[in-house]
């Protein structure tokens, strides 16, 4: 009997004292913080849902609050520091019961208890900012659309053939007509190719700015070969800009020796659409001064004894082709650059009887 009480009083010890250890370590649970994280719209979701917060398919988040006892609060920050804690979640609506179509708010802190890395750590979530997020679902009906090919500046280029022409795609209800299409975009590698034999790539469906679809299948795309693609033109009328720099500007005049050939016409070999932006652009050829031009020495004039007529200077006209079509080899001169004679002459100085009549335009782009 006394062994039996004395077993007892051992056990009540045992227990109470355990007890005193569970309390004592709940009384020291602390609470971390954890910032710069983010949650996103999971990519293996139902391909017929198109989902998103507050329009986006992805947000960040500013902070969680984590809680816990005080020893997986220290194990939690050494994983965190460690950097083996990730720090993107992801949402998937039909997992989180919330794939009917419409707005619905998601509750952060509830939404990131269930979440691997948080149940990874052994700590509870207790607040989220935000706390609050709109979830949005729309659904998507899979309907034939227009396969369009960009190049990688997102510029229409011009196609020999799309094979096949449509593909399948997801896409909102509502959305018809000529909003139903799908892209291709082309590296200038990729361009190069496609001139050769066919590149073949899968078209793209944009839901919203950013945020896109993939198509059902690929398509294989040729482009024209390049004598096919650039034509011969000749651009009359030329417009011509004169480029002196601000040390030039006001101090110096260009007398320009052989304006019929500057303004005569250019030769170029370009698509139908770089052919008329260069025609439509305010300079066509730039003349550009160099600052040293104003130091060649002057010639002595044979005509009038003790005069000095300003050296005759030569130099290669610049073409103004607009930016974006060069980019893409859709324009270029068909012929040998124009070759410019001018002569400068200080502003002050009486201009020689019979030179041609000074160009003082600055230089517009």
């Amino acid at each position: 009997m006394m062994k039996r009480r004395r077993l007892r009083k051992i056990v009540a010890t045992l227990i109470f004292t355990t007890l005193i250890w569970v309390f004592a370590d709940l009384a020291l649970d602390e609470e971390l913080t954890v910032s710069n994280l983010k949650l996103s719209v999971a990519k293996s979701i139902n391909p017929t849902l198109w989902v998103t917060f507050s329009g986006q398919s992805a947000v960040p988040l500013e902070k969680i609050v984590l809680k816990g006892s005080a020893r997986k609060v220290a194990e939690a920050r050494q994983r965190i520091n460690a950097g083996r804690f990730i720090r993107e979640f992801y949402f998937d609506p039909e997992q989180e019961k919330m794939a009917t179509p419409g707005e619905q708010p998601l509750k952060v802190a509830e939404f990131l208890k269930g979440a691997d890395g948080i149940r990874q750590l052994g700590l509870t979530v207790i607040s989220a900012d935000p706390n609050i997020l709109t979830v949005g679902v729309v659904e998507l009906q899979k309907k034939q659309v227009v396969v369009r090919c960009l190049d990688e500046n997102q510029n229409p280029l011009k196609v020999a053939s799309i094979e096949p022409a449509q593909v399948e795609a997801f896409v909102p209800a509502e959305r018809g007509g000529a909003a139903l299409e799908a892209k291709v975009s082309l590296s200038r590698r990729e361009v190069e190719q496609a001139r050769l034999a066919p590149v073949e790539k899968t078209p793209i469906v944009e839901l919203a700015p950013g945020q896109t679809r993939e198509a059902a299948s690929s398509v294989k795309i040729t482009l024209p070969k390049e004598q096919d693609r650039l034509q011969e033109y000749l651009v009359t009328s030329v417009r011509l800009s004169v480029s002196l720099s601000a040390n030039l500007q006001g101090k110096y005049k260009v007398e320009l020796v052989n304006p019929e050939a500057v303004m005569g016409s250019v030769a170029i070999r370009a698509t139908p659409e770089a052919k008329r932006a260069y025609e439509n652009v305010r300079y066509h050829v730039i003349l550009e001064i160099d600052d040293s031009d104003k130091d060649s020495r002057p010639d002595k004039s044979p005509a009038t004894a003790g005069a000095e007529t300003p050296v005759e200077l030569r130099r290669d006209l610049v073409y103004n082709f607009p930016p974006e079509f060069l980019r893409r080899d859709e324009i270029a001169l068909n012929q040998s650059p124009v070759q410019a004679r001018f002569r400068l002459t200080p502003i002050a100085a009486e201009t020689t009887p019979g030179a041609p009549a000074p160009i003082t335009q600055p230089a517009q782009n």
